[in-house]
């Protein structure tokens, strides 16, 4: 068996000197359990639930469904393409993290803006709203509406991926090209040349395709999605603790895995762009995270 951390001790041991009384045994079980998690854990009817790696959970009614990933190791970036991909570093995430399963859709974003958290009504192209990814919106939108609305209505800290984060989520263990191999094949994203329905033409509905191996889908293709960090030419200074790369000034933020209009090249799991915070597009959307809980 597995001994327990010398911090979940002590906090346990805190309990039971202070709790008892105060809160009652079944108060008091339920915290010590929550000190020993090793996942993510989440408030359910003033109750706490511990979601282990692989598990599945919906903070509020209107929450993106989000999945628990692992904490691991990876080496992030490529040196066989872009400059800006190297170089190639180990990269370790100690703790689970909670994804959303898919990118953020506009029926989630619509109901931002009905809650009056989100003002800007973005362009659907004509595609459908529903349960297609939400796009033309910016990193100035979704940091500054729609991440402290959903953050308020579930009483959770919601945020944006850091780049490494993206990374590690994308790849699913894999080294490969894509998180399914070294070809793009048929049928396994929405790109120029994916071999889908919707191939070049506009996005797919969210979770058409098979997910990876950490449950997550359109990691690769349909719309390039933001992220926390500001765009740097290369990772020199990079954080070995996935870590986002901040700058008070910063003129262009990190956008990952491509869009239903780009060539497979541009859906790599390495791949990296950056666009200006107030930049809207028909190819660019988002998804959510939340980390695992401090002990």
């Amino acid at each position: 068996m597995k001994p327990l951390p010398i911090s979940a001790i002590a906090f346990i041991c805190a309990l039971i000197i202070q709790g008892t009384v105060a809160h009652g045994p079944a108060a008091l079980a339920q915290e010590a359990s929550m000190a020993l998690c090793d996942g993510v854990i989440v408030e359910v009817e003033a109750k706490h639930q511990c979601h282990k790696p692989g598990e599945r959970f919906t903070g509020c009614a209107q929450c993106p469904e989000m999945v628990v990933v692992p904490p691991g190791s990876f080496d992030m970036g490529s040196k066989d393409h872009s400059g800006d991909e190297t170089p190639v570093h180990r990269v370790t995430l100690a703790k689970p993290i909670a994804i959303s399963r898919y990118e953020i859709t506009f029926e989630q974003w619509d109901a931002c803006v009905a809650g009056g958290g989100c003002i800007h009504v973005p362009n659907d192209q004509g595609w459908a709203r529903g349960s297609r990814p939400v796009l033309d919106v910016s990193w100035n939108d979704v940091t500054a509406t729609y991440l402290p609305w959903l953050s308020r209505i579930s009483g959770q800290a919601y945020r944006l991926l850091t780049e490494a984060e993206w990374e590690y989520a994308a790849r699913a263990g894999s080294t490969a090209v894509y998180s399914w191999g070294d070809e793009i094949g048929l049928g396994a994203a929405n790109c120029d040349g994916c071999g889908s329905n919707w191939d070049n033409r506009q996005t797919a509905p969210a979770g058409s395709f098979p997910p990876n191996a950490f449950g997550l889908y359109d990691m690769h293709g349909n719309v390039w999605e933001w992220t926390q960090d500001c765009y740097r030419e290369n990772y020199e200074t990079a954080s070995p603790i996935g870590a986002a790369a901040t700058d008070p000034d910063c003129s262009s933020y990190v956008v990952r895995g491509g869009g239903w209009n780009d060539r497979p090249k541009y859906l790599r799991s390495a791949i990296r762009y950056g666009d200006p915070p107030d930049y809207r597009s028909n190819y660019v959307g988002f998804r959510v995270a939340r980390a695992a809980a401090a002990k």
